[in-house]
Parts: structure tokens; sequence; C-alpha cells
């Protein structure tokens, strides 16, 4: 109880100039034994009580002396919080309770005993429910073992009245009870057997002691048939706790139990090993805090079955690094309410492994049945370098300096030069000659296929997406080396994407959540300036400076000249064993094509050998079974125009003009697009030219 709850607050007060006399008359007329004196900002100064009045009386004192002369200024003062039980011993008479410098209640010493007597009888009668409410029998006497109390638990078993049996001596009204024994010994007996009615209870019996003074006796009385029956029931809850023990323990999968809050209850060795922390860590915490704080799961799947309220099933990452199958299940009460949630997690971190190096297994077997169905169409036969330039030689043995560490390299140059060639012979010198070799062609793919070609994708991605989803060319590559080439045509919006797997060794697919971690080295070829595509902003400049890590640019044919003849006597090797044919070079042949500048560079060099091969009945190729534009390159301006020697029809001519340039571009270029931009024609118009003159466009790709 507070000081506010039984402080006076109807104040008299008095002014410092008021007189005995003036304070003597209020006294009279409020009946009042005392009064704070304020000033005039209401501030205490003093009391001033009757004993005051009468010490004025007693010593013939002046009536007239101002009250402030006589107050008492050294006073015990009270807050409105404080509490009455710490004034009950003191002897204050008057207690001024105060609130900052001002007087907002008076308390007397009957103000205090009222409370004490309140407090008291409040306290018996709490006493006496408490009793009452009681399930035990209780029984209790006074020091000559007369019935003081007899709760209501007794009355109803004995069918007494505790106001009838009050005063009698214990022993006519329960004769077993013992209390007379505790009376004369002082010693108490807790636990023991007696029978009252025919019916067995286990009493416990104890003195009262006040003062070292034996007060009386107190008997507490349990029926035994109660305690039996508590204890079976007791005993079979230890067995079914024992057995789910025993089965949750003896689970291979972790078992995580949580109540409808969200608060973990219990969980299993199981569960420990997989998150790598120990139970009396985690129980007692709420499921969002296992994510958030200490980061156990990073998604909880007790979370997602109490927010959707029915059963899911997700995977997660421990902080161990473990992949784990998580499937939740809730447990409803009567009213529909979930009261707990069970969560069995299975760790699948093997099982994810040998699916990944499956779909990685399947996706090979797939790429190379592509490969040597491509291979079968083209010729029987080894690929070989042909170098004897010293740009080449030195070329050559960086690429086999860069083929013992695993740098990033983007190999530039013109097309036809052989740039897959050389990152091929990077990959078969280097650790990883023995894991896969994957080539992509970032210019022959549709740009809305690309993604998917490149990273893989989810089950669902996407409308016809396989069932099961698909492994993309990186995790083809995963062990071994990746070649993207014609990287200049990769998408802007792919650039970023590429970025994120070049720096951090892992991707996510399209349509899925998890990341997959790659080990591959990278190439990059491109047959454009890429410096100059990055200043007019389209392409990347962090993933071009990721890329070049190490530049690889390959001269073209026409720098190093002196490898046409050993290019023109391993072609025409290559294709008669190919087509089962005898063909020789002219020494004038060879002369005549030294001359030329080869703007298509090897490949171009390799198709003209193949279509002389087939195309020619003779065994000796001589200048007349060369095209019209290599006859005239001797003596030939670098880029001759056109000149007319004769007189013809016109439109035979323009035909003529149009088959020649046309041959020029296809073995010049690769890809039909490119093409049609260096004619500044469409696309379509190249593929109706090409057929109309039966030149082949072989692998270009639209």
């Amino acid at each position: 109880m507070k000081l506010s709850e039984i402080m006076s607050t109807d104040l008299m007060v008095l002014k410092p100039s008021q007189t005995i006399k003036e304070a003597s008359q209020l006294f009279l007329d409020q009946q009042i034994d005392g009064a704070p004196i304020v000033n005039e900002k209401g501030e205490l100064l003093g009391l001033l009580t009757k004993s005051h009045i009468y010490r004025v009386l007693a010593q013939d004192l002046n009536p007239h002396t101002p009250a402030a002369a006589l107050m008492k200024k050294d006073l015990v003062l009270g807050l409105p919080e404080e509490q009455v039980i710490d004034l009950l011993n003191s002897k204050v008479g008057r207690l001024p309770v105060m609130e900052g410098k001002l007087v907002i209640g008076m308390i007397t010493r009957t103000d205090l005993a009222r409370a004490y007597f309140n407090s008291f009888t409040a306290m018996a009668s709490e006493f006496a429910a408490i009793l009452d409410s009681t399930h035990n029998l209780i029984v209790s006497t006074d020091s000559s073992g007369k019935i003081s109390v007899l709760n209501r638990a007794a009355e109803k078993f004995l069918g007494l009245k505790s106001s009838e049996v009050r005063g009698q001596d214990i022993k006519e009204v329960i004769p077993n009870s013992g209390l007379k024994e505790i009376l004369d010994t002082g010693v108490s007996k807790p636990v023991q057997k007696i029978e009252l009615k025919h019916r067995s209870f286990i009493s416990n019996r104890t003195p009262i002691k006040k003062g070292g003074r034996i007060m009386g006796a107190v008997a507490v009385l349990q029926d035994i048939s109660e305690l039996e029956s508590i204890s079976r029931e007791l005993e079979n809850v230890k067995e079914l706790n024992a057995e789910l023990d025993a089965i949750i323990e003896s689970s291979h999968d972790g078992i995580y139990l949580t109540d409808g809050a969200g608060t973990t209850l219990r969980l299993n060795e199981a569960f420990e090993k997989l998150t790598g922390f120990p139970r009396n860590e985690l129980l007692g915490r709420n499921v969002e805090d296992l994510v958030n704080e200490k980061g156990v799961v990073s998604v909880s799947v007790s979370a997602l079955v109490l927010q959707e309220k029915k059963p899911q099933t997700i995977i997660q990452k421990t902080i161990t690094g473990a992949t784990a199958l998580s499937t939740g299940t809730p447990v409803f009460d009567r009213k529909g309410k979930i009261f707990r949630v069970v969560s069995n997690v299975r760790e699948i971190t093997e099982l994810m492994r040998l699916q990944q190096q499956l779909e990685q297994a399947q996706g090979l077997s797939k790429h190379y049945e592509s490969e040597l169905r491509s291979l079968r169409m083209q010729y029987s036969g080894s690929e070989k370098l042909i170098i004897c330039s010293q740009k080449m030689k030195e070329l050559l043995e960086t690429v086999i300096r860069l083929s013992q560490v695993d740098s990033t390299v983007l190999i530039s140059g013109e097309s036809g030069t052989g740039k897959e060639l050389i990152a091929e012979t990077i990959h078969k010198n280097s650790p990883r000659k023995n894991g896969p070799f994957i080539k992509i062609n970032c210019g022959a793919i549709s740009h809305h296929l690309l993604e998917t070609e490149l990273f893989g994708y989810e089950d669902g991605a996407f409308t016809g997406a396989k069932k099961g989803g698909k492994a993309g060319y990186f995790e083809l590559a995963n062990g071994g080396t990746l070649l993207l080439d014609e990287i200049s045509e990769l998408p802007f919006n792919l650039q970023a994407n590429l970025l994120r797997v070049v720096q951090s060794k892992e991707l996510i697919r399209v349509g899925g959540e998890r990341t997959i971690p790659i080990d591959l080295r990278i190439l990059a070829a491109t047959n454009r300036d890429i410096l100059e595509m990055v200043e007019k902003n389209e392409f990347r400049q962090d993933l071009y400076y990721r890329l070049n890590v190490v530049p690889i640019e390959i001269p073209p044919l026409r720098a190093r000249k002196e490898e046409i003849p050993l290019l023109l006597a391993h072609f025409i090797k290559l294709f008669n064993r190919k087509y089962k044919m005898n063909k020789v070079w002219s020494n004038h042949v060879i002369d005549i094509l030294m001359e030329y500048d080869w703007p298509g560079n090897v490949r171009e060099l390799e198709n003209l050998v193949e279509r002389l091969v087939v195309t020619i009945a003779e065994n000796v190729l001589c200048r007349e079974h060369l095209p019209l534009h290599l006859r005239n390159t001797i003596h030939q301006p670098s880029h001759p125009q056109i000149s007319v020697s004769g007189i013809m029809p016109l439109r035979e001519a323009v035909e003529v003009v149009e088959k020649q340039i046309l041959e020029l571009a296809v073995a010049r270029f690769q890809i039909t697009r490119e093409i049609a931009q260096e004619l500044k024609i469409d696309p379509s118009t190249v593929l109706r030219k090409a057929a109309k003159y039966g030149i082949a466009l072989g692998e270009h790709k639209i």
C-alpha cells in the first residue's frame, strides 16, 4: 500500500506570520492537532502541532508569537509512491507527503494504525481463503492441543463444522492425528501414513514455532489413492517420453519441434550435427532468431508453416554449408489453431552433388554427340598448328606458358585466323586437359535462348521448359574450359550475368534461387575491337577488363605469308585423303597465292583449297583453275577496282561481278549477317544470291 492511498489531502495550512493564538483557534475550529507552515509559494517551511501550543501555555510565552518562531523544521518527509509498511515501525507522529517542495497530503499515526488494521484484516481473510481452497486436508492446533483450524476439505471429509469443533481437544475429534506427539517432541514427521475413516492418507505433520517456542502443530493430509493415480499417470508419461526420445534420437534425419508461436521445444542429435549448433543454444529460441541472428538455416520451414497454415517443403542451406530438404507439418488443436510444428530435415548435399554430376554428364554426352555429328559432316583427319613464322612461334610459346595457369584470356584477331584452334591448344596443354572443352558461339545462338544455354534453367522456369531443368554450358564445362567465341555479340543485358559468373565463379539458373558453384577456366574470342565498343557503350567496361586479363592477338595471314606454302601443302593433303584424290600444286599457283592478301585469312585459304580439289578434274592445279580475282592478283593494287577488257552483254557482266564479290565475301566472313553488312544488303538477299549462283554457305550462321 502506498502513502498516496492513506494520506489526508484536505489540508489546513498556516502562514509564517500567523500567531500561536490564531493557530490554536484554527486547531479548535477544524478539530486538528497540527498543520504545516508554508510560504507564499506553498512551499513547506515547517510543522506546528498542539505540543507547541502546550509549550507556550506551560512556559507562559506570548500567545502572539509568530508560528514560524516555534515550528519544527527538522522533519521526516514522505513521497506518494513510498510503501506504508516502511513507516509502521517509525516514531513519526505526523508525516507531510511532498511532491517537489509542495505539501500534497498529511499522514498521522491514526492513519497508519487504520492502514495496519485493514492490511491485517485483508491478510487474515486471504489466508483463510487459501486454506479453504486447498485440496488437501489441513488441521492445526494451539499449544495445548485444541483445534484452531479445520479447512473446508477437512470439514467435507470428516463431516464436521469448523465452528463446532474449534477449541475441542484434537484427540477427541481425530484420535490418531499424531499432533499431540508433535507438540510434545517438537519434531516434524513428514510423509507418514495414517488411516481416517477407512481411507489411507499421507500425513505431513510439523510444529508451529515462533521465537523458538512451540505455538501449535499442523497436519496436511493427502489422499493416497489420488497420489497413486497421479503416479501411474506419471509413469505412463515417463514411458511415453522415453519412447518418443528414443524414436527422435534414433532418426537419421534431423527432427525439429516448435510450439504455435515458433518457439523451439525439441530437436535431436542429427539436427545438431546438421546445423553445427548444440541444442542448449537453440531450445527456447524463436525460429526467426535462428535465421536472422544465428544464421542456423537460410530459411525457416517452421515459419512458413505458421504463415501458410499447411505443410511446406523447401530446400535449406545450413551454416555448415550443407544442403537439406526440410518438410514442416502443422499440428492443430481442437479449435483449429496450430499448437505444434514438426519439421523433418534430411541432408541432400551429396545427393545434389551427384545430381549435378549426372546433369553434367548427360549434358556433356549430348554435347559430344553433337560435336561428333558435326565432325562426321566435315572430314576425317587431325587439325594441327602450321607454324613457321617468327610471330607465330613467339605466339605459340606464349600460349604454352598461359596453358599452365588459370588466367582468363581474351583472344582477338580477324575472322578466320584460328582463334578457336589457339583456345583448344591452351586447353589441351593445361592441367584441365582431362576436363571438358566447351565451345559456344555467342553470335550463332538466338539472343532469347542464349541465357538459358549459358546458365541453364530450373523446372518450370518458362513454358516448355524441360522437366527437371537443364544444365547450361557453364555447368557442362565444370572442371574444364569454356570458350566464349564472338564474345562481342553477347547481348548487353546478359553481360552483367556473365560478369557475376566470372567474378564469383558461381551461377543461378534461370528461374532458380540456389547458387551453384563452378570451377572452370573462361576463354573469350572476338574479331572486333572491344575497346572501341566500350567507348561507344556497346560493351560493359567492367566485363572487358575481367575478360582481358591476358590478351592474345593472332596476326592475320597477310602478316605471315611465309606460312602460306605450308598451309597449302597441309590442306591439299588433308582434302586428298578426305576425298580420295591426288591433287598437286603448280609452282606458279603458289606464287600467285603468296601475292594475295587473304582478307578471309586461313579459313578463306582452306575453303579455296577444298573448292579446287572437288571442282577441278585435273590433278595439277594451275593458274587457270583459280578464281578470276586471284588470277589477276599479280601487279594489282591492294584493293583492285573492277576493270573491263572486252564487250559482253550487260546483264551477264552484272551477274559475273555479283558472283565474284559474293564468293569473296563468303570466303572472308563466317556469319551471314556479317556478309550482308559488308555488302550492304539484307541477309535474305545473301541467301537468295548464293542459291542463284550455286555458292555453298557451308557452316555459315544467320
